[in-house]
C-alpha cells in the first residue's frame, strides 16, 4: 500500500500495510461473532452506544480534524465541522432509529400482520476520502442503528482516519469487531463481496467503482448502496437575488476545497442576469485565500498531485472547446497540490466542465435562455445526484426543482447531506439512498409476519 502523505507539503506521515488473507479472514470471523452478539442488543442499547460515539467524537474533535486535514488537505476549520457533523448523525440515529426500524403493523385478513426491518449481518464499507470520517459514519450509523455491523475499506490516502474511527466505535462499547477497518487493495474487493460472511456492501466512489462494486455484487446476489458522483447545477432565474446566489454559490462550488459530490459545478443562469451574476461571483472567487490548510484559508491543496492534474487537463480540454478563463486556471509554482479557484465562462456542452465531474475548484457558466432552457441544461448530465435553485418566488422554485433530474434539490440554499433527510442519487450518481430512515432500512431484511389462529379455532 502507498505511504500516506501530507498533499499540502508533500511530507510523507505514515506507511501501512496491507492486510494479508489471514487478517482479512480473521476479520471477517471477528465481525459474524460480532453481528451474533450486536442483533442480539435492543434499540436503545444500541443508542446509548451510538450516543457514547458521539460523545467521543466531539471529545476528540480537534486531533480528528488535524489528522484528516493533514491526510487529505481540507481547511482545519471543514474537517473539524465533518467531525461535528459525524456526532450529530449518531445522536440522530440514537434518537430515531428505534421508531424508523419498529414493526409496522399492517390491516389484513389475519388475526395480527406486520413487517419487521431484521438486520442482514456484516455490510463492507468502499469508503473514500474527500469527507474520510462523515462517509464512513453516514454508514456507519444506520447500520449500527439497525443491528449490522461494519467491515471498512477505507481510501489508501486516509487510512489514519480510518484506524481513528475503529477506535472510538471500539470504545463506544459495541461489540468486539462491530466495526473494523481493514487494509486493502481496491482489487480485492470483489473476493471480500463474494465472501459468504459478507451480507452487503455500501459504497461511495466514481462511476468506475460503482460499476465495479455493483458488478460483483449482483453476481453475489447481495444488496449494494451506491452513491456516485455529480455535476451538480446551481440555476440563478431571473428574479433571484443575484449577490446572495454569488455568495453562496462560491461557497457550495469550494466547500471541501471543491471536491466534494454535491458541490455545485454547473452555474446555469437565466440570461438577464447573466453577467451580473457572473462578475458578482468571480469577484468572490477570485478573492479567496488558498494556502496551508491549518491556517485560516478558504481553500487547502487539493488531496493528491494527480488528482490535481487531472482537473488541470479538465480545465484545459475545456478552453480548447471554447470556454474561457474569467480567474485562476493556472497550475501554481512550489510544493503540495494545489490549484487556484477557477471560473470558466463561454462553457460549451460537449465540453468536460460541462459533461464531466471536475473534482476541485472550478465552476463553469453556462447562460440560459429562459426557465425551460435552465431547466434542459440543469438536465443535460448523465448524472442526477443534486442541484440548486435560485428564485424570489418559492412557488416557481419548487416548480422548477420538480423538473430536475436528481436525488435531491434545494430552492435558495446550496445543496447537502442532512442526517433526518435521504440521501442519494439517479442516473450514474448511484443507486439507493443513505441517512433518514430510508438509510436506516437500505440494509435489512424486510420480513412480512402473518400470524393467524389455528384452523378452526374461534377467531371472535
Amino acid at each position: 500500500m502507498p505511504d500516506t502523505v501530507n498533499p499540502a507539503t508533500g511530507e510523507t506521515l505514515a506507511h501501512y500495510d496491507e492486510a494479508s488473507d489471514a487478517d482479512l479472514d480473521a476479520a471477517l470471523d471477528r465481525a459474524t461473532r460480532a453481528f451474533d452478539a450486536h442483533r442480539a442488543t435492543t434499540h436503545a442499547q444500541r443508542a446509548d452506544g451510538l450516543r457514547r460515539l458521539a460523545d467521543a467524537l466531539e471529545r476528540d474533535a480537534d486531533r480528528l480534524a488535524r489528522l484528516a486535514t493533514d491526510e487529505m488537505g481540507k481547511p482545519l476549520a471543514q474537517a473539524r465541522a465533518e467531525v461535528e457533523k459525524c456526532a450529530r448523525a449518531c445522536r440522530v440515529y440514537a434518537e430515531h432509529g428505534a421508531a424508523w426500524l419498529a414493526d409496522d403493523v399492517r390491516p389484513t385478513e389475519a388475526r395480527r400482520s406486520l413487517v419487521a426491518y431484521e438486520p442482514l449481518g456484516v455490510l463492507l464499507a468502499v469508503m473514500p476520502w474527500n469527507f474520510p470520517y462523515w462517509q464512513a459514519v453516514r454508514a456507519l450509523a444506520p447500520a449500527l442503528a439497525a443491528g449490522n455491523v461494519v467491515v471498512l475499506k477505507h481510501a489508501s490516502n486516509v487510512l489514519g482516519c480510518g484506524d481513528a474511527l475503529a477506535a472510538l466505535v471500539a470504545e463506544a462499547g459495541f461489540a468486539d469487531g462491530a466495526m473494523q477497518h481493514v487494509v486493502l487493495s481496491s482489487e480485492r474487493i470483489a473476493g471480500v463481496i463474494a465472501d459468504d460472511r459478507v451480507a452487503a456492501v455500501t459504497l461511495t466512489g466514481s462511476e468506475g467503482a460503482g460499476r465495479s462494486v455493483g458488478a460483483a455484487a449482483g453476481r453475489a446476489l447481495k444488496p449494494c448502496v451506491l452513491e456516485l458522483g455529480g455535476s451538480d447545477p446551481f440555476v440563478v432565474l431571473a428574479d433571484a437575488d443575484v449577490e446572495r446566489a454569488a455568495e453562496v454559490g462560491v461557497q457550495a462550488r469550494v466547500q471541501n476545497n471543491g471536491q466534494s459530490c454535491i458541490a455545485a459545478k454547473r452555474f446555469v443562469v437565466e440570461a438577464p442576469v447573466a453577467d451580473a451574476f457572473a462578475e458578482a461571483f468571480a469577484s468572490r472567487m477570485a478573492a479567496l485565500r488558498v494556502g496551508d490548510p491549518t491556517t485560516d484559508v478558504d481553500l487547502g491543496p487539493l488531496a493528491r498531485r494527480d488528482l490535481r492534474d487531472e482537473v488541470h487537463d479538465q480545465v484545459t480540454r475545456s478552453v480548447r472547446g471554447g470556454a474561457r478563463v474569467v480567474t485562476g486556471g493556472d497550475v501554481p509554482d512550489g510544493p503540495g497540490a494545489f490549484y487556484p479557484p477557477t471560473v470558466l465562462a463561454d462553457v460549451r456542452e460537449g465540453t468536460p466542465a460541462a459533461d464531466e465531474e471536475v473534482f476541485g475548484p472550478v465552476a463553469a457558466l453556462l447562460v440560459a435562455s429562459d426557465e425551460a432552457d435552465a431547466v434542459r441544461l440543469a438536465n443535460a448530465t448523465r448524472f442526477g445526484l443534486g442541484a440548486s435553485v435560485w428564485t424570489a418566488d418559492l412557488a416557481r422554485g419548487e416548480r422548477v426543482a420538480r423538473q430536475i433530474r436528481a436525488g435531491s434539490v434545494f430552492v435558495n440554499a446550496m445543496v447537502a447531506s442532512h442526517p433526518m433527510l435521504p440521501f442519494g442519487g439517479v442516473g450514474e450518481s448511484g443507486i439507493g439512498r443513505e441517512l433518514g430512515p430510508e438509510g436506516a432500512r437500505a440494509f435489512v431484511n424486510v420480513k412480512t409476519l402473518w400470524l393467524d389462529e389455528p384452523t378452526g379455532a374461534d377467531a371472535s
